[in-house]
């Protein structure tokens, strides 16, 4: 190997090994989640540029009782029934795109969980590439619930750095996440997609109207909900 070649070929097996390191890491961090506290990647990136971040993390249980169920209306309908992954709504969504209509998001809470804990924002192919088998992996190693309770802490929930449904919650209604009544669960879970742009404590009327098929639904998704809940917290 020539002189130039060996530090070309150094550094490439050094990039080499960092890229398996990236790829490899979030499986190893995975089943650790299952305790603790953890932060999001644009959290740690707000930090790293100084913005603001506030998150004041809650145990599921104290998020109150309409929150969790609201929630899942609006991002995940089938989430005690997947496996990380909801194949039905995305053959869904890929035949409502073949019939002309608009092509929908399918992801799940598990999924934006991983994305949230290991990837990055924004719409990309390699990003989902990613997702799918961490989210897959996130399902087996972690418990519904606890996946849930870090979905709620770690989401992005207002316009200034709030992160979580208590600091979220505490800026939209002036009010504790357990507080919540049902019509403003719906609300901040209305305000997900975009929760830069759409403000849950000055919702405009098509909010309150997408605020209201979600109580709805909440409604409708009681038992079977706090079925799941219980029985996969004791996986």
């Amino acid at each position: 190997m020539s002189k130039i070649a060996r530090p070309i070929w150094r550094v490439s097996r050094w990039a080499l090994a960092l890229i398996v390191a990236v790829l490899v890491l979030p499986y190893l961090l995975a089943p650790l989640y299952r305790f603790g506290r953890p932060v999001s990647t644009l959290m740690l990136w707000r930090w790293t540029t100084g913005a603001r971040v506030e998150r004041i993390w809650v145990p599921l249980e104290a998020t109150g009782p309409f929150v969790a169920r609201a929630v899942i209306a609006a991002e995940d309908a089938r989430f005690c029934s997947h496996r990380g992954v909801d194949w039905q709504e995305i053959r869904e969504a890929v035949e409502d795109a073949e019939d002309g209509g608009r092509l929908r998001g399918g992801s799940t809470i598990t999924q934006q969980t991983a994305k949230n804990l290991f990837l990055w924002q924004g719409r990309s192919l390699v990003r989902k590439a990613l997702e799918f088998p961490l989210a897959l992996w996130l399902d087996l190693v972690v418990p519904k619930r606890r996946i849930l309770e870090i979905y709620l802490n770690i989401a992005e929930w207002g316009p200034a750095g709030e992160f979580g449904i208590e600091a979220g919650a505490r800026r939209a209604f002036g009010k504790s996440a357990h507080d919540l009544a049902a019509r403003e669960a719906a609300l901040m879970a209305a305000v997900l997609p975009n929760p830069v742009k759409r403000s849950a404590g000055r919702p405009g009327p098509a909010l309150r109207r997408l605020a209201g098929i979600h109580e709805a639904r909440s409604r409708a998704t009681v038992a079977g909900l706090d079925a799941c809940l219980r029985v996969r917290a004791q996986r």
